[in-house]
């Protein structure tokens, strides 16, 4: 099997886009949320949202926002919905088959935790400054998809920190190897709280802000370009004109949560928010 960067892997060939038409809305039923600035009520985990339709659609997507929703907007399963949907259960449904339902709500987020790690290995292999590191990648990517394969219970088995852990020195190596080829002293604020900064213009490249908290931060105009924001809080981050192009391990659901511009550069993997 050739290098990812060979290869062409995308996360498409992998099944990480989300297919909410072939899921049976299980982000609407496993998972809890609490009545916030995101969310207009408390839903408990394993309880359906009120506004989901007896077909598994939202019955109030289009105005999600308008409605104190907003939080739903940002959610991005990476297709770990439609793959315990159709592949672990087989097509059979909860509400078809009620005894699925405790299993399948359990077996969700944990898909979930491992097609977001799938997401960020199959951009590390499409990296070609990581080349030294490919062979690794490769073979954590296999593992990783062959474990989504199990059975449901499996699933509920699996030790996911300890897989998380391995895949994230992975992961790691590859961001050294990316940021190294930019020149100069990069900043290193993983992990800070960066929350409401000012960083307008501010010059971020190659930086690393794994797990940065930049909540309301601004980083209009900032250069981001290799950046690595791993796990960053980007919400209500003002991005304007901010420039992500090359940035690593930047997810739709992050730049969902952010604020931004026809002027923000993006990653072409990522597409611009609607809300936008």
């Amino acid at each position: 099997m050739p290098d990812g960067a060979d290869l062409g892997l995308q996360p498409v060939d992998l099944g990480l886009q989300s297919d909410c038409g072939s899921c049976f809305g299980l982000c609407c039923v496993a998972l809890p949320f609490a009545a916030s600035a995101d969310f207009a009520i408390d839903k408990d985990a394993g309880r359906p949202c009120p506004n989901l339709s007896t077909d598994f659609r939202c019955g109030i997507h289009t105005d999600l926002r308008q409605r104190g929703f907003s939080g739903c907007t940002v959610f991005d399963c990476f297709g770990a919905g439609q793959k315990v949907s159709q592949v672990t259960f087989g097509g059979q449904d909860w509400r078809q088959a009620p005894r699925t339902a405790r299993q399948m709500f359990d077996v969700f987020p944990v898909m979930r935790q491992l097609h977001e790690l799938l997401w960020y290995l199959a951009e590390a292999l499409a990296l070609p400054p990581a080349r030294p590191v490919h062979a690794e990648l490769r073979r954590a990517l296999e593992e990783t998809e062959r474990l989504t394969r199990g059975t449901a219970q499996e699933l509920k088995d699996l030790d996911v920190p300890a897989h998380r852990g391995e895949v994230n020195a992975l992961l790691l190596r590859t961001s050294e190897l990316v940021r190294a080829k930019v020149p100069g002293r990069k900043k290193d604020r993983r992990g800070a709280d960066l929350i409401g900064a000012r960083l307008k213009g501010a010059n971020l490249q190659g930086a690393n802000l794994r797990g940065a908290y930049l909540i309301a931060a601004d980083l209009k105009g900032a250069d981001l370009r290799a950046a690595d924001l791993i796990g960053a809080d980007l919400r209500d981050a003002d991005l304007t004109g901010a420039d992500l192009t090359g940035s690593i391990f930047l997810t739709q659901s992050q730049l969902n949560a952010a604020k931004g511009d026809a002027a923000t550069k993006l990653p072409p993997a990522l597409t611009r928010p609607a809300h936008w």
